[in-house]
């Protein structure tokens, strides 16, 4: 589980392509504090398993339905990254509850300035966009975002220009494919009431 909050943004060191499991080493130095092997770390909002470490880097194994599923494919040699640890037990919370496990990918269809902040549009599946509600949470890469506008083929949301400095959304152009992560609790919500909905549909013994 993790936060939404990026915690730096490391660089691509390497990148390993064998034909059923793609490699990776990222350059990191924060997220390595405290970091063991077999500990959870979001690459760009998808968790994985630290696999390998030494001083400077880590290294993750990326499975056949996570390339499918995200961007973390495209990732070449110094492609920046966001990089977040998972939630300790007592941790404060400055995003939302954010699993690490991406929906789907949209792209940013549009960018305009608003401001200081630079107001993005992004495309987003139905698997995603079934889920957005204005002033809700959205994952983008990992970073917690709240919804401005939800747009009858995705949403759009305000970046500061903290969150640009820190996190990859600075590099961000029209076109550019991104991992989406839409907040649990609308999942539980839409689950609950689908069961509910058959329950009550299914019919009733009655004694005579």
């Amino acid at each position: 589980m993790f936060s939404g909050i990026v915690e730096e943004v490391g660089r691509v060191k390497q990148v390993e392509r064998r034909a059923g499991l793609t490699v990776l080493e990222v350059e990191a130095r924060t997220v390595l504090e405290g970091t063991r092997v077999g500990d959870s770390l979001a690459v760009n909002g998808v968790c994985l398993t630290v696999t390998a470490f030494t001083p400077h880097s880590f290294t993750v194994e990326l499975a056949p339905e996570t390339l499918r599923r995200t961007n973390l494919g495209r990732l070449e040699v110094g492609a920046p990254v966001n990089l977040e640890r998972s939630l300790a037990v007592g941790d404060r919370i400055g995003g939302h509850f954010v699993q690490g496990h991406v929906d789907d990918v949209g792209t940013v269809k549009d960018q305009w300035q608003d401001g200081e902040s630079v107001m993005m549009a992004f495309t987003a599946p139905e698997r995603v966009h079934r889920y957005i509600v204005p002033k809700g949470f959205i994952a983008v890469d990992g970073v917690s975002l709240t919804v401005v506008e939800r747009l009858p083929d995705g949403f759009s949301v305000a970046f500061i220009p903290h969150t640009l400095a820190h996190t990859i959304a600075g590099t961000y152009r029209v076109g550019t494919v991104v991992n989406l992560e839409a907040d649990i609790l609308g999942k539980y919500v839409e689950q609950f009431l689908t069961a509910t909905r058959y329950a009550t549909s299914l019919p009733h013994n009655s004694e005579s």
